[in-house]
């Protein structure tokens, strides 16, 4: 029932227009409807409210460890660039797995906050890209690679030049999109678990935070906040969670 439950939650807070829907809370970042109300919308929402292992988080006095390098076997895939409503996502139709652990995660989606979510020693970058992945038992994986500003990103070149400007909106990309080309040259990363940060929040998720950043410029950061200005959870608290480094 716990996979069930984590996969029900991916598929509303992430994959989907569900929102939309008449049974749907609307929820959002602003002070109405926003992150300190999301516990309280509806039961499905509690884990915002009282969960352990929320995120995102503050990332300082990490452990060293002798953390296994990330097994990436990503490939260009058919991709969908969506405007759902909380933020453009792309959706890969076969993009590679992430093996972690022994277990195979499918590469199914990535999505931007700005600024970016985790922060580390209490600085954020100017947004991160989320990269979901999903095990065929329903677990979650997600890899945050933070973005700074600096020189353009050609490999998000195609998504940040086809942004769907309205809710709902869809672009397919003609060329498709291998996510290799979003990771940083240095692979090192935090190791955590955590929650969506979305609602519903729900925890059980294996984050892995990249170190290093990749560059956007000044005009692809304006691109995406003249859609979305800002769509990050606060920082949530750590609660005595391992967080390793490597």
């Amino acid at each position: 029932m716990k996979t069930r439950s984590i996969f029900a939650g991916f598929i509303l807070a992430i994959a989907s227009l569900a929102q939309a829907a008449d049974h749907a809370p609307h929820w959002g970042y602003g002070a109405e409807h926003g992150p300190k109300e999301w516990g309280d919308m509806e039961a499905d929402f509690a884990s915002c409210k009282v969960g352990r292992e929320q995120s995102p988080i503050d990332i300082h006095n990490a452990t060293k460890a002798a953390l296994p390098a990330l097994d990436f076997r990503y490939r260009n895939s058919a991709a969908e660039v969506v405007n759902n409503g909380h933020t453009i996502q792309v959706n890969l139709t076969d993009g590679g797995v992430l093996n972690l652990d022994g277990v195979a995660y499918k590469l199914v989606q990535f999505h931007f906050h700005s600024p970016s979510e985790e922060e580390i020693d209490g600085k954020p970058q100017a947004m991160v890209a989320h990269l979901v992945h999903q095990s065929a038992d329903g677990k979650l994986a997600v890899v945050a690679v933070l973005l700074a500003e600096g020189g353009a990103n050609a490999s998000l070149g195609p998504v940040f030049d086809s942004l769907p400007q309205h809710e709902g909106d869809k672009k397919a990309l003609s060329a498709g999109f291998n996510a290799s080309g979003l990771l940083p040259g240095t692979r090192s990363y935090y190791k955590f678990m955590g929650s969506l940060t979305t609602p519903p929040c729900s925890e059980g998720v294996h984050w892995q935070v990249m170190k290093q950043p990749v560059e956007v410029s000044a005009a692809q950061i304006a691109a995406f906040r003249k859609l979305y200005k800002m769509n990050a959870r606060p920082i949530q608290p750590s609660n005595g969670r391992k967080v390793e480094e490597g």
